[in-house]
């Protein structure tokens, strides 16, 4: 009897240095990957590749690294029994729209802000995230989350204010930086934080997996995408130049890159939770910064260096320090 019990205890401890092992190792992957992408797609991402034929791409990927999981799990088999169209767009068919609007926008600001400028400006989603948490789930925040909420803000209007006349930014055009560099970003972020709290709704309500979230906003995501380029610019630009216009080999770099790291968010979020999500964000920070001195070597402007440590502090804050309700005295 003791014995077996003890054989249980092993067996049960060897299982939690397993998870944790898993735990670092998605951390860790997710943290090159976050800090990496910026870099990545501006270096094998040509300026005549059509965005949308980006989008598109890093979807399908998408559906296809996350069938083979699901295939992998056993999962699959039960999707099939019990998937249904009404269901799969109920939960996934505006969130997927709207992250599809979301990864163009990014697209077309890697291109026009530097590595670190672009991941900064990124983490705004955090605050609109939280906005619409809040709006949508009703979730409280504590009083050190808001005072990091308005420190990201302060950071996002120095970064904005910064790369108007920064000479590290890849176009010397202070209004294209603007319209084509800071916008986008910053829209994409407001995006980011709708969809991922219909995305929290969903799996609350319709308990859906990452995986399978994953399946669904994708596909619904390319199909708006094919179907706003019958009448866009980029539409016209596949039309006359073809789908693969300016890529080259080293082009699915940056796709898979991006498409693995949905994967990776998914993951990292469902075996460490919140907390570790954003150390792994704080954590990308450094590491484009880090990259970008030693590929490009263009160290951060003054205005990077100020809202850098901003940053970082409200990230921090904001995950260490949840909104805690107050007990009800009896």
């Amino acid at each position: 009897m003791a014995a077996n019990k003890r054989k249980e205890t092993g067996n049960s401890g060897s299982n939690g240095v397993n998870n944790g092992t898993r735990v670092w190792l998605y951390s860790i992957l997710l943290t090159f990957q976050y800090g990496a992408q910026p870099l990545i797609s501006k270096r094998f991402t040509g300026r005549e590749v059509i965005v949308t034929t980006l989008v598109l791409t890093c979807e399908i990927t998408k559906v296809i690294c996350a069938l083979i999981l699901m295939a992998k799990d056993g999962s699959l088999k039960k999707l099939y029994r019990e998937w249904t169209l009404v269901g799969s767009l109920t939960a996934s068919g505006l969130p997927a729209a709207i992250y599809a609007l979301q990864n163009s926008l990014l697209q077309i600001s890697y291109k026009n802000l530097d590595s670190l400028t672009f991941s900064m400006l990124n983490q705004t989603k955090i605050f609109f995230t939280a906005f619409f948490t809040y709006i949508i789930l009703r979730h409280k925040q504590s009083i050190q989350q808001i005072g990091a909420l308005f420190l990201l803000i302060i950071a996002a209007v120095l970064l904005s204010v910064g790369e108007g006349s920064s000479r590290g930014s890849s176009s010397s055009d202070p209004d294209q930086i603007l319209f084509f560099g800071i916008v986008p970003v910053l829209v994409a972020s407001v995006l980011s934080g709708l969809a991922s709290s219909l995305c929290q709704w969903a799996s609350q309500v319709k308990k859906h997996s990452s995986y399978l979230m994953t399946v669904e906003m994708s596909i619904v995501g390319s199909l708006c995408l094919m179907a706003s380029t019958t009448k866009s610019p980029d539409g016209e630009a596949i039309r006359k130049y073809g789908f693969f216009h300016g890529w080259t080999p080293l082009t699915m770099i940056p796709v898979i890159a991006n498409a693995l790291g949905g994967i990776l968010v998914g993951l990292v979020t469902s075996h460490a939770g919140g907390v570790r999500k954003g150390f792994v964000i704080v954590s990308a920070l450094l590491v484009t910064a880090m990259l970008q001195f030693i590929i490009e070597g263009n160290p951060p402007s003054v205005y990077c260096l100020l809202a850098l440590p901003l940053v970082i502090c409200s990230i921090s804050t904001y995950q260490n320090y949840p909104y805690r309700p107050k007990k009800k005295e009896s």
